[in-house]
């Protein structure tokens, strides 16, 4: 039997691709495992910031599409590039064990994101970013910055920016955790929604598939971001919105905090929680429903509606 896997050409990508193949194979002997490359919209459309070139879900659809016409029976995604729901016609039938969720600080010899030089350039592809950087560090001037990894280290390198915020685990996966000078607390950056973690997407209904993933699927990390998820999907939330939630799961609870705030710094709203007991993927959405309305009480919805007026 063969399975085809659809990723991104990307080098994180094909790293992720090349981990999940590997593990089927470990997993299921004798199974063969192929990678069908390929570019998508988002990689196309390196030039405009992410919130206005329309969001992260630009870099699955094309993946999406080799699912349905049968060229590729999984893919393989970031889960903080998933949309909390996914379109008609597809599961998430995987979720692999979390890496290092943490922000990661790039800045040559600064190791400590308060001591970047007052009035510094950073680079960020991410509004959630650089509403907790601005609130922190108001002087800084933030910048995105698109592109791969590699890329985006070049920019820092080339001398257009004093430093980087980039996540740890790609970073990591790459081999380039030398490059890193601070990973940042999730007290002072908290994380993206699904930072750290791999979600492998099937066909819906794809029973075969979904059993021979089954090896693969790390329960506690999708319980905690099935908590993370149910904050974006309570608030309407997409990858673009300054917006952060993580999860953490204990023996017999589950934590989570939640964050949305204003680029600029101007404003940030905070909720954190917990739930005891038998900790279920449905508990921990019921979490993440509870923290959106945390959040909700504190003036969200009018804050989402700034940030999408904002936006267009």
């Amino acid at each position: 039997m063969t399975l085809t896997i659809a990723t991104r050409q990307s080098p994180l990508a094909l790293w992720q691709a090349e981990h999940v193949r590997d593990a089927l194979m470990a997993a299921h002997p004798g199974l063969q495992v192929e990678l069908l490359t390929m570019t998508t919209e988002g990689d196309r459309r390196l030039g405009a910031p992410l919130a206005e070139a329309g969001g992260k879900g630009l870099f699955i659809k094309e993946l999406e599409h080799a699912l349905l016409d049968g060229r590729a029976q999984l893919a393989v995604h970031s889960m903080k590039d998933v949309p909390a729901q996914l379109p008609a016609g597809f599961e998430l039938a995987a979720i692999l064990q979390r890496a290092d969720v943490r922000d990661a600080l790039v800045a040559g010899d600064v190791t400590d994101i308060d001591d970047l030089p007052q009035g510094g350039h950073v680079g960020t592809a991410s509004l959630r970013r650089q509403a907790q950087l601005v609130a922190r560090r108001p002087d800084l001037r933030v910048s995105p910055v698109r592109g791969n990894v590699g890329t985006r280290l070049s920019h820092l390198d080339s001398g257009k920016f004093d430093a980087l915020l980039l996540a740890a685990a790609g970073l990591d996966r790459l081999g380039l955790a030398p490059r890193i000078s601070q990973r940042l607390p999730v007290t002072t950056m908290l994380p993206a929604i699904g930072q750290g973690a791999i979600g492998i997407e099937i066909a819906a209904g794809d029973v075969v598939t979904r059993e021979q993933l089954a090896a693969l699927h790390h329960t506690p990390t999708a319980i905690c971001l099935a908590a993370e998820r149910a904050v974006s999907l309570a608030l309407g939330g997409d990858c673009t919105l300054p917006l952060a939630a993580h999860a953490v799961l204990g023996a017999a609870n589950l934590h989570i905090d939640a964050f949305l705030g204003l680029p600029d710094g101007s404003a940030q709203l905070r909720w954190h929680g917990d739930v005891s007991g038998e900790i279920t993927p449905g508990v921990a959405a019921q979490l993440g429903q509870q923290a959106a309305d945390g959040l909700r009480a504190q003036g969200a919805d009018a804050m989402l509606r700034t940030l999408r007026q904002a936006a267009h």
